[in-house]
């Protein structure tokens, strides 16, 4: 057994985290708000009909975007309450409960790589720390040889931009590009996001 995410604790500590999390995200798109940034980056970078990995899915916010462009989508959350949204907002993904430091989708019928893998949100910084490179070495190990993952979360959070950068070489991973944001705009010291596309190393 894996140490428990801050996720997983935030629901521990208040129930009603997972619905909040829902409603808020309804609200911003009742708004107007620009929530599809990430899937138009990941659809740049994909060939029609690709396979996609999301790891931390959440409601499919991403996800469905690339479902709707046409994409092969299989997203994975330790959230049942988030996985049950995206199944009925979302219907032409695959959504699956899991734990990203112990995934193993062959095991659950999914034999096939993947093109491509995004993980949005600031899902890299909602994992118990003891469990980051295992979760890095697991993406990994879901990804073709010529494909690449999008990481992207924002600094402040705990965990630092180069310390998560080492754990991705130590799992294989190097740095294909490196963003600011997810509309390309480039990293430098001090930027207060990463966007961090990687390939196999």
């Amino acid at each position: 057994m894996t140490e428990p995410s801050m996720w997983t604790r935030m629901i521990q500590e208040n129930p009603e985290h997972s619905i909040a999390y829902i409603q808020r995200f309804k609200d911003l798109a009742a708004q107007g708000m620009d929530l599809a940034g990430e899937a138009r980056l990941m659809d740049a970078m994909l060939s029609r009909g690709s396979r996609v990995l999301d790891a931390g899915c959440g409601t499919g916010r991403v996800s469905g975007f690339l479902v709707d462009a046409g994409h092969e989508v299989v997203g994975v959350d330790g959230d049942p309450a988030l996985i049950a949204e995206a199944e009925r907002t979302h219907p032409g993904g695959r959504w699956l409960v899991g734990d990203l430091a112990e995934l193993d989708l062959p095991a659950r019928g999914i034999a096939d790589p993947f093109d491509a893998i995004v993980s949005a949100g600031n899902v890299m910084t909602f994992l118990a720390p003891s469990t980051r490179g295992a979760v890095l070495e697991r993406l990994r190990a879901h990804l073709r040889p010529a494909g690449r993952a999008a990481i992207g979360f924002g600094a402040g959070r705990g965990y630092e931009f180069d310390e998560f950068l080492a754990d991705a070489r130590t799992a294989g991973w190097e740095p294909d590009l490196l963003l600011s944001t997810w509309d390309l705009r480039p990293f430098a010291p001090g930027s207060d996001f990463l966007v961090a596309v990687l390939r196999h190393g």
